[in-house]
């Protein structure tokens, strides 16, 4: 991690940090290590007033993905957003765990785990920023490497689920995004 991306003061969330990051390396999505850290940039962009809990939670919202014995398998459902709703409630309780281990406060692991659990569809004001950046960052970090592993036809309705999902403000954001391939230069264009 470089120094630009520390992003906590206090000893105790840079430990939940680097725990965090730790364990997200090891995904087996090339892409999940450089989105964390996105999406955690987007959340202070989007939301400057985002408060610790909320960059906890933005750094941590994908965590499930590097646990190959306890990921979620987007075809053990049927509906994607039944998916992505388990895949959300799997990464809080691995969340809860860590931070539990680390020794913070009942108040605050509820509040960071809420936030993880919301993060797919919002819900308040807090876990609407951090779905934002979620997706906001999915179109500059994801999309590409999406599009190489899993082609245009899933690249384009992930794309379109996501566009679906980002608030008016956010929309903006992605549709000055560039892409070297046409065809998803076209695609988030047409959104």
């Amino acid at each position: 991690m470089k120094k630009e991306d520390e992003f906590f003061k206090d000893p105790k969330l840079k430990k939940a940090q680097e725990i965090i990051l730790d364990r997200i390396k090891k995904s087996s999505v090339p892409e999940d290590y450089d989105h964390a850290i996105n999406t955690l940039k987007w959340l202070l962009k989007v939301c400057p007033f985002a408060d610790d809990r909320m960059k906890i939670a933005a750094l941590a919202h994908d965590i499930e993905r590097a646990y190959k014995d306890k990921k979620i398998k987007r075809e053990d459902y049927s509906d994607f957003n039944d998916f992505k709703r388990a895949h959300a409630e799997n990464s809080a309780k691995i969340v809860r765990s860590i931070l539990s281990d680390l020794n913070f406060s009942k108040d605050f692991i509820d509040d960071v785990c809420e936030l993880i659990r919301l993060h797919e569809f919002g819900g308040n004001k807090r876990a609407d920023c951090i779905k934002d950046a979620d997706s906001i960052s999915f179109f500059d970090t994801n999309l590409v490497l999406y599009y190489q592993r899993e082609g245009f036809d899933e690249a384009k309705r992930r794309a379109v689920w996501g566009h679906n999902r980002l608030s008016d403000k956010a929309k903006k954001i992605v549709k000055n995004f560039t892409y070297q391939d046409k065809r998803l230069q076209e695609l988030v264009k047409s959104l």
